[in-house]
């Protein structure tokens, strides 16, 4: 192709990821995320880096969307946390569900949705089965992308001062993209943590995730699991207790038109950018 116009990328390159082959650096720097307005509309690209660091320039990162997996054992209600490596240069250390990333451009099949309005936000899943393989080893064979319910999305940011302290270039502002997905028993599924991202895996019940909670000195949790589980999964009304209804087609919790906004919990407020609450009159948990 000769025609100067070599500079001007029209559409994304389509590339061949592999976790395996890259460290948590690499990822940071060559992962291509969905930068979003206010609307859930995509607007550009960041890469995973750029739109994680706060600054004064950026108080609250870059808007981009994510997506958050509870995968759930049908045969005893458990669901599958996992620990966050280490390693991981955001919120290491901490316990979240079953798998939180992000679709990301460029990939094949397309991890990109134009539109949640139909529920069926393929691209989500795919990133999500892409990795859950990478992050826990689930080999993508014994996953149904037809079986993944999308639920709801909720926008959030949260500084990382746990890990960092207060002034922390470290952080999540993400319009995230809640799944459930369930599997008859856990004895089916091949889990092989990947040592760069897991550090540990957990099947807990209700009772014993509250338990978890309530040791703040032994547990810590990500914030965006916390608004999640406060929000919505507990509680006779919760996603967890009603589980059936949860994964229906028709369940009555699937809400594809709101998107539920939260300032993140006072500790995590600040970071780089000295962030204040962001929707101070519009937080639908106060």
């Amino acid at each position: 192709n000769n025609n100067n116009n070599n500079n001007i990328m029209t559409t994304p390159i389509t590339t061949t990821w592999d976790g395996n082959a890259m460290s948590q650096d690499d990822m940071m720097m060559k992962d291509t995320v969905l930068v979003l307005d206010a609307t859930d509309g995509i607007i550009g690209s960041a890469s995973k880096k750029d739109s994680h660091v706060f600054s004064s320039n950026q108080p609250r990162g870059v808007l981009h969307r994510a997506f958050s997996v509870f995968l759930f054992d049908e045969s005893n209600g458990k669901l599958l946390l996992q620990q966050r490596a280490s390693t991981k240069i955001t919120f290491p250390n901490v316990w979240t569900n079953t798998c939180c990333s992000h679709p990301l451009h460029g990939m094949e099949p397309s991890e990109v949705d134009v539109s949640c309005a139909d529920g069926k936000v393929l691209g989500v899943k795919h990133a999500a089965i892409r990795k859950l393989d990478h992050e826990l080893g689930i080999p993508p064979s014994e996953l149904d992308i037809a079986k993944f319910q999308f639920l709801t999305r909720l926008w959030y940011w949260a500084a990382d001062t746990v890990t960092h302290g207060t002034a922390s270039p470290w952080g999540e502002h993400e319009i995230d993209y809640v799944l459930f997905y369930t599997i008859p028993n856990k004895d089916a599924l091949t889990i092989n943590g990947h040592e760069d991202e897991v550090d540990a895996v957990k099947w807990v019940s209700p009772t014993e995730l509250q338990t978890m909670l309530s040791d703040s000195k032994q547990y810590l949790f990500s914030p965006w699991f916390r608004l999640i589980v406060q929000k919505w999964m507990l509680g006779d009304d919760g996603w967890w207790t009603n589980l059936e209804e949860s994964m229906s087609a028709t369940s009555k919790y699937k809400d594809y038109t709101t998107i539920h906004r939260f300032d993140p919990p006072d500790e995590h407020l600040g970071g780089a950018g000295k962030a204040g609450k962001q929707f101070a009159d519009q937080n639908e948990d106060k």
